[in-house]
């Protein structure tokens, strides 16, 4: 028999067993009920009657309304007759009690009177007697019948509590050994549960899965063996050098690629400490001295250049973090690290030549540009012969133009100079004001076409940094020609230099449009431009300044939201 019916049937049957001796129950004290009403409701008023029609009758001469009770009673007897002969009684009462009014003096009607109220209480108090014996029989059957009920209960009841929880508990005990037995690694463990239950079903499942891992045990050698095969060859037809060591930085698989750049066997590496072989050799010593401490995070990577191939290459270190979560349990485990190289040393190549030609035609640029301002200016002097309005529009947009190329040109030869890794630096003690006075003169006649008003606070200490004062004073005016041209007319831009934390901050804020969050970590991008903006600029500016003030071994950011301006900010070292 199943489980589920054997719930079924031993909890319906104890269900049924409290329903019935629950009704019994209500059934009992419902007669009961009704035979003690019966008494209440008839026996017991007629005696309250009788007893007041006595007193009643007692108190005839002192009170003069002690007939009219007594009327009252007698009437409220005569409906209220449950009893046989109780009505002939009342009757009898009715009479002497006529009579008695008509004769008060006679003491015979008077006493005939007494005897009939005794006789009516004696037999309101039989009928009581009577009914009071079918009570207790009643009581005496309920008792008998709930007994009897409550004893079938007890023995269901019993009966469950004995045999169902040994009917679920027992099967689940031998189940839960039988599972241990099979954790280790005891495949021949077998169970064997008699009938049609659910357990008989789930022992049939065990062990079908304990044969079929019996059978897996005795072959999985093989196929780990062939797997462990595939991986190697994997790893060794890669074209990239891989290099994996477990939790305790000891090298467990190198590829081929690995040993040509390494100069180094596999059985030299395998089985090996890193930091013991990096002693020795230069390149493993380079491979594992910046790897960081085990994370979940994202994969780490830096630049590497090698000699390898007869030439210097340039190859992408990238280390990933191997996690498991072991069996049974359900947390990851740091098990290793794979370092892999890839080589990007084509990659390397065509981006240095996109340098040396940018570098190149930006320094071209600048001999025929100077040329333009050269005629510009001449133009422009009287002396050369005098222009109409129409040509001095003309001549004013050629001079725009000419100007924002040559910044352009500019701009590439800083890139140029930047990616080369030829950043000339000249650092010394330089004083804060001159920086921002050349800062704020270079974008004093833009700020008037708008309207701005720059704002200028600078700290009352003498502030000195130790810093490029011409890169500086390139980044800052970066700073304020961007809140330039960003600000709304009428505005106020606000350039501050203070003293936090032993550094020097710089910081130029405006009350434009602002930055979406989106947007703020790419703001510092080679060649990226805030969708939606007027500026037709190159988006190097703040790329370069970047690369500038990180040079001085500073640090850049900006703080914005969306409709209440920007803060574009950098720390010097102090001098």
């Amino acid at each position: 028999m199943k489980i589920k019916t054997k719930l079924t049937l031993g909890i319906g049957t104890l269900f049924c067993m409290v329903f019935l001796l629950a009704a019994l129950s209500g059934w009992y004290i419902t007669q009961l009920k009704q035979d003690s009403g019966r008494i209440l409701e008839t026996n017991y008023n007629s005696l309250l009657y009788a007893r007041d029609m006595l007193l009643s009758l007692e108190q005839h001469g002192e009170d003069d309304r002690a007939v009219m009770r007594f009327e009252e009673n007698l009437a409220k007897q005569k409906q209220n007759i449950t009893e046989a002969g109780e009505k002939e009684k009342t009757a009898d009462i009715a009479a002497h009690f006529d009579a008695w009014r008509e004769r008060p003096a006679d003491q015979g009607l008077k006493s005939s009177l007494r005897k009939d109220i005794a006789q009516l209480m004696q037999l309101n108090m039989e009928a009581i007697s009577r009914k009071s014996s079918v009570a207790e029989q009643t009581a005496d059957d309920a008792i008998i019948t709930l007994a009897i009920a409550g004893t079938l209960c007890f023995v269901v009841a019993f009966t469950l509590l004995v045999n169902l929880p040994s009917n679920i508990a027992d099967p689940i005990k031998k189940l839960s050994s039988s599972i241990r037995q099979i954790a280790g690694q005891n495949y021949s463990e077998r169970i064997h549960f008699p009938g049609n239950s659910e357990f008989a079903e789930v022992a049939r499942s065990f062990n079908t899965m304990a044969e079929k891992l019996e059978e897996y045990a005795e072959s999985r050698l093989d196929h780990i063996l062939q797997s462990k095969k595939r991986m190697e060859a994997l790893l060794e037809h890669m074209c990239d050098p891989v290099i994996g060591a477990d939790e305790n930085r000891r090298i467990i698989f190198v590829n081929e690629e690995a040993t040509k750049i390494l100069g180094l066997s596999a059985t030299e590496l395998l089985g090996k400490q890193a930091a013991d072989l990096a002693l020795h050799h230069d390149l493993l010593r380079d491979l594992f001295k910046d790897i960081p401490s085990p994370t979940v995070g994202e994969p780490f990577s830096s630049h590497l250049k090698i000699f390898a191939d007869d030439r210097e290459s340039y190859f992408e270190k990238e280390v990933v973090d191997m996690h498991m979560v072991p069996t049974g349990e359900s947390e990851r485990k740091f098990i290793g690290q794979v370092i892999m190289l890839r080589n990007i040393t084509p990659f390397k190549e065509m981006d240095l030549a996109r340098t040396n030609f940018i570098g190149t035609v930006s320094h071209e640029f600048k001999t025929p540009i100077a040329a333009i301002q050269m005629g510009i200016q001449l133009l422009q002097n009287d002396r050369v012969g005098q222009l109409n309005d129409e040509q001095q529009d003309l001549i004013r947009g050629i001079k725009e133009d000419s100007d924002r190329l040559l910044r352009i040109t500019g701009e590439l030869l800083n890139i140029a100079q930047l990616e080369s890794g030829a950043i000339p630096l000249n650092m010394h003690e330089s004083e804060v004001k001159p920086i921002v006075a050349y800062a704020v003169k270079a974008n004093q006649v833009a700020a008037d076409q708008k309207q701005l008003t720059l704002r200028v606070s600078i700290a009352e200490d003498g502030t000195t940094v130790f810093a490029d004062n011409e890169k500086t004073a390139w980044v800052l005016t970066n700073f304020i020609s961007n809140a330039v041209r960003y600000s709304h007319e009428h505005a106020s831009i606000d350039i501050a230099v203070e003293k936090r934390g032993g550094r020097v901050r710089f910081a130029v804020r405006d009350y434009g449009q602002g930055i979406e969050a989106k947007y703020r970590e790419r703001i510092f991008e080679r060649y990226f431009r805030v969708p939606g903006t007027r500026s037709g600029g190159t988006g190097l500016g703040l790329s370069i300044s970047k690369e500038f003030i990180e040079a001085q071994g500073g640090k850049i950011a900006v703080e914005s939201e969306l409709g209440s301006g920007s803060c574009f900010f950098f720390y010097l070292n102090e001098a």
